[in-house]
C-alpha cells in the first residue's frame, strides 16, 4: 500500500510523490470536495494542478466522480488506468459522499491494498483516508449538500490508515484556528491522529511511514 497524504497541495518536496509512483505516470485528479463551491473557478484550479503534475513528470486529467454516481463498475475500470489518484481539498463530507455514491470508497481500498495504484491527496483528500471523519465537522460543514448528492452524512472514512489527519495545523491558512479545535477533539476522545503543517506530507509505503517536512 502506497499513500501520499499532504497538508496542502503537493507539499514542500513534490519529487517525493514522483518517486512513490511506479511506471504508470497517469494521474486521475478528484476535485469533488469542491463541488459545493460551484464551477466558476474550477477550470483554473484544475489547470494549476495539471501543471504541477506535469512538472514532476506525471500526466494528469480530471476524474469527476459525479460522472460515476451509481456506476461503480465503470469507475472501477477507469481507476485501473491510473498509477495515482490525487484527491484535492475542499469539504471532506462532500468528498466522502461522492466517494460513496460512485463506489470509489470500495474500489480504492482494494486497488491500493493490491498496489495497483497510489492514493494521494491534500487537506480533505488526506482527512478521508482515516477510519472516521469524527472531529472534522469542527472545520468542514457536515450537512452541505451539492445538487445531485445524497443528503446522508457519511462519517466513516476510507480506512486506509489507522489514524485521523489534521491538516493546516498551526499554518498560515484560514482554517488553522479551527484545526486546533479538531486536534483537541482527537485528544479528548483518545483518537490516534497526525497533525500536519502546510508543506508537510506523510508518505506511507507498506509498513514504512515517513514524515516529509
Amino acid at each position: 500500500m502506497k499513500l501520499y497524504l499532504s497538508s496542502y497541495f503537493l507539499g514542500n518536496h513534490p519529487e517525493e510523490l514522483a518517486k512513490l509512483i511506479g511506471s504508470n505516470k497517469k494521474v486521475g485528479i478528484v476535485m469533488n470536495a469542491g463541488d459545493i463551491y460551484g464551477n466558476e473557478k474550477r477550470p483554473a484550479y484544475l489547470a494549476k494542478e495539471l501543471e504541477k503534475m506535469k512538472a514532476i513528470g506525471l500526466s494528469a486529467e480530471e476524474l469527476d466522480l459525479r460522472e460515476y454516481f451509481h456506476n461503480k463498475d465503470g469507475l472501477r475500470n477507469r481507476l485501473k488506468n491510473y498509477g495515482l489518484v490525487w484527491v484535492m481539498g475542499g469539504n471532506s463530507f462532500v468528498l466522502r459522499r461522492a466517494m460513496r455514491l460512485s463506489g470509489f470508497d470500495e474500489a480504492i481500498k482494494e486497488l491500493v491494498s493490491n498496489d495497483v495504484l497510489v492514493y494521494g491527496g491534500f487537506s480533505a483528500g488526506s482527512c478521508v483516508a482515516a477510519q472516521s471523519l469524527r472531529g472534522i465537522e469542527l472545520v468542514d460543514d457536515a450537512v452541505q449538500i451539492p445538487e445531485g448528492y445524497d443528503s446522508t452524512t457519511v462519517w466513516e472514512g476510507l480506512g486506509l490508515v489507522d489514524f485521523s489527519v489534521a491538516p493546516h495545523y498551526r499554518s498560515e491558512h484560514p482554517e488553522s484556528d479551527q484545526v486546533e479545535k479538531v486536534v483537541q477533539y482527537f485528544e479528548e476522545n483518545e483518537m490516534p491522529y497526525r497533525a500536519l503543517h502546510d508543506g508537510e506530507v506523510l508518505v506511507i509505503n507498506g509498513t514504512d511511514v515517513k514524515l516529509i517536512t
